[in-house]
């Protein structure tokens, strides 16, 4: 009887588990259905607004020949105490290096995109002091009217970008502008390298630095025993645990995913943010994987980084980020999210 007993409770934990395992498997396959056009202009059409005349400005499209030199992609959501700081250091930085640099090479140009996520503080009216400051050929708000998350924000900026170079930065300002440099001159030896493997061409040969698909990644992994020596024991057990999640979806190659500092070249954003589909915390992953897909080389560089009082990221952020790998590993490997050419 006392077998029996044991018998039927495993039989009852078995189908309980299979159950369990059953339903959530069908929440991840719901779930990744729902976001299979997630890389769609399928919600509206993003809006740039000029300050003084309050009339739309036309947006550029990814596909557009490029206007600029550089894009600054700036993503802000509730930002009105942390984003002046990081708006006058990153002026302050294109007023001195960056007009050195117009003066010197009359072919330069930049712009400032800051992306409004739907923000419900005064993000909005920040942002536009400095569009009446420095004009809206130079300094873009793009209002995306609700919020949708940071890798939807990157994403809306990127594909309204005009730059042949796009660098997204965050709003806190927690990584040094001049750092911008190190990723540029290691994109122009990649390119360098590139042309000459492609039967012997030079810079010569007509084709511009936007042409060749190419990526570099700021990265914090240098600052990572001093980082662990500092926080709590629970973020760094989520962290590590984040970090093999990262590991078995994206590959191995890239030690520091989530810095909010990566340069691409026009090429390599119009391949990557056309299909794109996650748009919070996890998109960082979903770059990887998609520049290994598309066989885009990533760089990835130490860059000069401080933690910022403010951080949107918690315990439940690490729970959403590893429940989008989740789907982002289902939707890909099972052919559900199409990726275009």
């Amino acid at each position: 009887m006392e077998w029996e007993s044991w018998k039927t409770m495993i039989e009852l934990l078995t189908a309980a588990a299979l159950l369990l395992i059953a339903s959530l498997l069908s929440v991840v396959f719901c779930e990744a259905r729902r976001r299979r056009f997630n890389n769609s202009h399928i919600q509206g059409h993003s809006v740039f607004e000029d300050p003084n005349s309050l009339q739309p400005v036309s947006c550029p499209s990814i596909y557009d020949p490029a206007e600029k030199y550089l894009s600054l992609i700036v993503p802000a959501y509730n930002e009105e105490h942390r984003l002046p700081g990081a708006l006058d250091e990153t002026m302050k930085y294109a007023h001195f290096y960056l007009r050195q640099r117009m003066e010197k090479d009359k072919s330069f140009s930049y712009e400032v995109v800051i992306v409004d996520d739907g923000s419900t503080d005064a993000t909005k009216r920040v942002a536009f002091e400095f569009v009446k400051k420095y004009r809206t050929d130079n300094v873009r708000v793009l209002l995306l009217g609700r919020n949708h998350g940071k890798g939807e924000a990157i994403r809306k900026g990127m594909l309204h970008a005009r730059g042949e170079l796009l660098l997204m930065l965050d709003a806190d300002g927690a990584t040094k502008i001049n750092d911008l440099e190190k990723l540029e001159n290691q994109i122009s030896a990649v390119v360098k390298k590139e042309l000459k493997l492609n039967n012997g061409a030079t810079n010569d040969s007509g084709v511009r630095i936007s042409d060749v698909p190419i990526a570099a990644f700021g990265s914090r992994a240098h600052l990572e025993q001093k980082a662990l020596a500092t926080r709590k024991w629970y973020r760094n057990f989520l962290m590590k645990g984040f970090h093999l999640v990262v590991l078995f979806a994206a590959g191995p190659g890239i030690r520091d995913t989530q810095c909010g500092f990566k340069m691409f070249t026009r090429a390599a954003a119009r391949k990557l943010f056309t299909n794109i589909r996650l748009k919070r915390w996890c998109f960082d992953v979903e770059l990887v994987y998609l520049c290994k897909h598309f066989k885009i080389p990533i760089a990835e560089l130490s860059v000069t980084w401080s933690e910022i009082p403010g951080s949107k990221v918690n315990p439940l952020s690490i729970l959403n980020m590893l429940w989008e790998i989740v789907l982002m590993s289902y939707g890909y490997r099972t052919g559900m999210w199409k990726i275009g050419s």
